[in-house]
């Protein structure tokens, strides 16, 4: 799993990169010493887990919980903080964990292992398509300059986020929704699969997955020349859907 690391202690971050590198099994993509550098790391890396300090200078670590918690598929976070008196404040997030400095080496391993079970099981739910929903719309709406304008689900490649806005790239062009990609993803379940904490994409429009010039995983959908980047996190995803298409 993917993992970043935010703590505005140098020599905390240092700890937890050694103890990491020596469970072998996971890699850190990322450090932050505030909670605003985490958010454009979570923005752009999309980690697996967040390892979290509470006490930080301007925005603490509860606050930015909460922030992440609000994503579209937020990465597990585990706090690692000096102070217990927070533990109860903690768990009213999503966090999975909650370790006390020093932290040892085998509670590190067992939070990792939690971390990496709930993410096993999301996985292997994405990997069996949803029935759609019979009640979804065919047509989704979009303002424009010439007014409202319908777009064919049929004809809709892929959406994606950008703060708090969703842009759907289609056969005839590129729109701004006033639609959040949490609602599309449920709605349009069976018929799109996120491919990255910003991105949702046709499933009937793959036609394959191939490796980026920077190494990455990205999509070659039918009748368009953009290839959406898949994160690490949800490659897997994508290949099992694959497998059972």
């Amino acid at each position: 799993m993917e993992i970043l690391i935010v703590d505005d202690e140098p020599l905390a971050r240092q700890r937890l990169v050694r103890m990491i590198e020596k469970l072998g099994e996971h890699h850190i993509i990322a450090e932050a010493d505030n909670a605003e550098a985490a958010l454009a790391t979570i923005d752009e890396q999309d980690p697996d887990i967040v390892l979290l300090d509470i006490r930080m200078p301007g925005k603490d670590g509860l606050t930015l919980a909460h922030e992440i918690s609000q994503l579209d598929c937020p990465p597990a976070i585990i706090f690692c903080t000096a102070f217990d008196q927070y533990a109860l404040d903690a768990f009213g997030t999503t966090a999975v964990g909650y370790l006390l400095k020093p932290i040892k080496a085998e509670q590190l391993q067992d939070a990792l292992n939690k971390a990496q079970k709930l993410n096993k099981a999301q996985r292997a739910a994405a990997q069996i398509p949803a029935q759609e929903n019979k009640n979804a719309r065919t047509h989704i709406s979009a303002k424009t300059r010439r007014g409202i304008e319908l777009i064919a689900l049929d004809d809709i490649r892929y959406f994606v986020a950008d703060h708090k806005y969703v842009t759907v790239f289609h056969r005839n062009g590129e729109h701004l929704l006033d639609e959040t990609l949490k609602e599309l993803e449920e709605e349009f379940s069976g018929r799109f699969i996120r491919i990255h904490r910003n991105a949702l994409i046709s499933i009937k429009h793959i036609e394959a997955i191939e490796r980026a010039a920077q190494g990455q995983y990205q999509v070659r959908l039918a009748d368009t020349e953009q290839r959406p980047i898949i994160s690490r996190r949800h490659v897997s995803d994508v290949k099992g859907l694959l497998k059972v298409m």
